[in-house]
């Protein structure tokens, strides 16, 4: 027998833990009460973060009920964060995560753009009254960048096609396809590009671990979050290869984020001389980590570095706010510079977006990935060897 009424229940506290209480349909037709524990309160420490709680379990509660009670947008927001455990994940403690569902990063972004931008203008408004022209106005007059309204965007579709399997709106068109968003494709500031010469003025003020740390980024192309947490197993000094296959986001190490971005990297001879140098220089630790902290033995945090060495590096040289995605910036230009072919280069920074012509190299592109890397290796390691060769590619721009 199904419930015809919607069940809002009621929130109690017993001790530490809070409790949600409603009535449900027994077997006999009789109304039973039913008590479902949400949480401690250690979890949720205000009776405001119990019943942000409670909406997801009401919305549970009523799932299979006939009913014409609308749900709320911030009701979908609550049973989004409940179902994908955003707040489990978030919780997690430094050190190595293994959650099998969303990257602790990843859960993070949710929770700062669901509560940052979306709850604030939509929580109290109904699922039936979310028209498309009023979301693509809203997005419109915000003052964020094109890219960050890009993600609200994604974000806000995710939502409606869990509402759409939760049967809490009719199955049609998501709303959000209607809904554009201009220039995501622009940016609001300039990448930073170095020349070679700027790159070397600038680890030429960098102390070790740091100096080192730079120069993997810029002869890998790597970001900051996959250099971090590189061990001495990643490298295969034998075969020259760099395998990566995780990253570290506010002390938490996970996976890489996507399968391109998983991959192996050509490792060019006089660069694993360096890191072979670095090899007998930094501290020893049971993880054998390339980089790790003198304090901890972990992996360092990126943002302190950036601030405390790589910002004021660039200031004291003229060129501005330099951060870690620098040399990625600089990594990508500097293959274009080569003359790698398009194909390669993408391969090189293991991008996401693969066309039909970047799945015709597949596997068999390391040749060429090792002779445009080195290539970029030889900017970085050997100016004063073979000077021309900077000027002759780099000059010809």
């Amino acid at each position: 027998m199904k419930r015809t009424r919607y069940q809002f229940g009621s929130l109690e506290l017993r001790g530490n833990v809070w409790s949600f209480r409603h009535r449900e349909s027994g077997p006999d037709g009789k109304r039973l009460k039913k008590r479902v524990r949400v949480g401690t309160t250690a979890q949720y420490p205000t009776e405001a973060d119990a019943l942000r709680a409670v909406e997801a379990l009401r919305l549970k509660v009523n799932q299979e009920s006939r009913h014409d009670q609308d749900i709320c947008f911030g009701a979908l927001i609550d049973r989004f964060i409940d179902d994908e455990q955003l707040l489990v994940i978030a919780a997690q403690r430094p050190g190595e995560t293994h959650s099998p569902g969303l990257l602790y990063s990843t859960a993070r972004s949710y929770l700062s753009v669901l509560n940052g931008q979306i709850r604030g203008h939509w929580s109290m408004t109904p699922l039936s009254k979310m028209r498309p022209l009023l979301i693509h106005n809203w997005l419109r007059k915000l003052d964020i960048a094109p890219k960050t309204k890009a993600h609200i965007k994604a974000l806000m579709h995710r939502l409606f096609e869990k509402a759409m399997l939760w049967e809490l709106f009719p199955v049609s068109r998501n709303p959000m396809e209607l809904v554009q968003v201009k220039g995501i494709s622009k940016r609001i500031r300039k990448p930073l590009i170095l020349t070679p010469d700027q790159f070397y003025a600038l680890v030429d003020l960098l102390p070790d671990p740091y100096k080192t740390m730079v120069m993997v980024a810029q002869c890998l192309g790597l970001r900051i979050s996959e250099v971090l947490v590189l061990k001495w197993g990643d490298i295969d000094f034998d075969h020259l290869v760099v395998r990566v296959t995780r990253a570290v986001v506010h002390g938490r190490i996970e996976r890489v984020k996507t399968e391109c971005s998983q991959d192996e990297l050509p490792l060019d001879p006089d660069f694993a001389n360096l890191l072979l140098e670095w090899r007998t220089q930094c501290p020893k630790t049971p993880e054998g980590w390339v980089f790790p902290s003198h304090i901890s033995g972990q992996p360092y945090h990126a943002s302190p570095i950036q601030q405390d060495y790589l910002r004021p590096a660039g200031e004291r040289l003229g060129l501005g706010r330099v951060g870690w995605h620098t040399f990625r910036h600089t990594y990508r230009s500097w293959l274009d510079a080569t003359g790698a072919p398009t194909g390669v280069q993408q391969k090189l920074m293991r991008h996401a977006q693969v066309s039909t012509t970047m799945n015709v190299y597949g596997d068999a592109l390391m040749e060429s990935k090792r002779e445009a890397n080195s290539k970029v290796v030889s900017m970085v390691l050997r100016p004063q060897r073979d000077p021309q060769l900077i000027l002759s590619i780099y000059g010809s721009r």
